[in-house]
């Protein structure tokens, strides 16, 4: 399924408002599905991973309408080393016994997102080769 680089962005940009709702506000719920517990040091981390998350919600919704450009190859590539940076750092967490089962989730996620905005950036590219 190939999808639109607007609604990729709005959808990045949903995901990303909504995780930082929980991340900022109640963070022991995605803790809990991750097997790890709430502490004072967790709940830091969680509150300002939250404004990355709002941060990236900001970009990605303001850039919805962008045509192909350096600066929204950028903005996709930057997401790509991003989620799947998280998605390798989740795997090695859960093998370590570090996070339960349900970082998995989180991985798939990632994984989906990262496919996502590398097909939208394959067809950009293409569309950008057919009009030179």
């Amino acid at each position: 399924m190939q999808l639109s680089f607007r609604t990729l962005s709005m959808f990045t940009a949903g995901l990303s408002f909504t995780l930082a709702l929980v991340w900022g506000f109640i963070p022991e719920v995605m803790l809990s599905i991750w097997s790890i517990g709430y502490s004072d040091a967790t709940g830091l981390v969680a509150r300002r991973s939250a404004m990355l998350f709002v941060a990236l919600g900001v970009m990605f919704y303001q850039a919805r309408n962008a045509p192909p450009s350096v600066s929204r190859s950028a903005l996709s590539g930057g997401l790509v080393v991003g989620v799947f940076g998280l998605a390798t750092l989740g795997v090695g967490e859960w093998l370590s016994g570090h996070a339960g089962p349900g970082i998995l989730l989180a991985v798939t996620v990632e994984i989906a997102l990262g496919l996502a905005f590398l097909q939208t950036q394959r067809v950009s590219a293409e569309f950008a080769e057919t009009v030179d």
